[in-house]
């Protein structure tokens, strides 16, 4: 089989409001980061199949005739997993006793969309390359953007979308269908990696929508011992989220004011108390909001709580002294920082002159 080489890249999450919001129709308010997942796709003549993960330091190959004898049937749609190969897959790469680190996890999501879409005909020699500039585990979508980029290289490896990057363009994406595509087979990746997963970071990692669904147990569990309590609150966020995605829509199409970033701001302050209300806070998000509220910076988490990441709002004028000044701070206190943007397109095919020069040095090492 012919397999073209390829790069793709796909956006990490956060979620700006309404992270446990959605119940009885509450909304969240999901978008997209500029720190982004990328995958080079080599074919190759090895009669090896390989996936190298060095942020997670994963190297792995494997000979195409060992591969093969994995294959329950070549599957033509995308609908519930394939258990009887997933049992296949965890003897294979050997976590059947539980053992399911991160690495584990992401060789099972690769080698169980590779197998799916290329069924029992000719397995391709190819080598799979991952780096990210996502942090994984902090709830920011990393094992999501992983899921988007394997779907989307390995569907076009297979002949079941088009390659959209035409000559002399830089980056290109995919039609509606293929997107949709796109999103199925990275939805089975997540549901590899997390077993249950709400689809909301695959989707915001494949297509960047604004409004997503998020439900965790603990939420639930207080909704249901005070309701009368708990269902203002959630109409409350509800409401911030509504607020927060009209504020966004009007900042894209009339001049951005000192007055939006005030709303975001006391936006951002609410929903962080009615996340403790709501029992997913924890003391180091409480240090995160106060370090940067002496700097005249708000901050709330970001993803499931309970730890995990939290994001700060910077205005354009902030001062750079400032934000050095806080990431300082805020590095004292055992935090990692990271400076990105929101709202960065979704799942891309990339020339290699578009890819940044570091990335693409330590792919190419692989």
């Amino acid at each position: 089989m012919l397999v073209k080489d390829c790069f793709v890249s796909a956006p990490g999450k956060a979620i700006l409001h309404g992270e446990h919001a959605v119940v009885h129709g509450k909304v969240a308010l999901a978008v997209s980061l500029n720190l982004r997942t990328y995958l080079q796709l080599k074919a190759t003549t090895t009669g090896k199949v390989c996936i190298n993960l060095p942020n997670i330091d994963t190297f792995l190959c494997w000979s195409l005739c060992c591969v093969l004898l994995l294959i329950t049937a070549r599957r033509e749609e995308v609908k519930l997993l394939d258990s009887e190969l997933v049992r296949r897959l965890r003897e294979f790469v050997g976590v059947t006793n539980g053992n399911l680190d991160t690495g584990n996890m992401a060789t099972l999501a690769f080698l169980y969309i590779y197998l799916s879409l290329f069924g029992s005909g000719e397995l391709p020699s190819l080598t799979v390359s991952v780096w990210s500039e996502l942090p994984t585990g902090a709830g920011l979508g990393s094992s999501a953007a992983y899921s988007v980029c394997l779907a989307a290289a390995l569907l076009c490896a297979s002949g079941a979308i088009h390659t959209p990057l035409k000559e002399l363009d830089h980056t290109a994406r995919w039609c509606q269908e293929e997107l949709e595509l796109i999103n199925s087979w990275a939805f089975q990746g997540e549901m590899i990696i997390h077993g249950n997963p709400s689809g909301v970071d695959n989707a915001v990692g494949t297509w960047v929508p604004r409004s997503t669904k998020v439900l965790v147990a603990r939420v639930k569990d207080k909704i249901n011992k005070f309701p009368s309590i708990m269902t203002p609150v959630l109409d409350s966020v509800d409401a911030i989220s509504c607020t927060c995605e009209k504020v966004l829509s009007e900042m894209t199409c009339e001049p951005i004011t000192g007055e939006h970033y005030n709303i975001l701001e006391e936006l951002i302050d609410i929903n962080q108390h009615h996340l403790n209300v709501m029992g997913v806070g924890h003391p180091a998000l409480d240090t995160l909001c106060q370090v940067t509220l002496t700097r005249g910076l708000h901050s709330k988490l970001t993803g499931a709580g309970g730890g995990g990441c939290g994001i700060t709002l910077l205005r354009p004028e902030t001062d750079a002294f400032v934000v050095q000044s806080t990431v300082q701070d805020l590095r004292d206190c055992g935090f990692d920082c990271w400076e990105t943007s929101i709202g960065g397109p979704g799942v891309q095919q990339h020339s290699p002159s578009s890819i940044k020069k570091e990335v693409l040095e330590i792919l190419n090492q692989y």
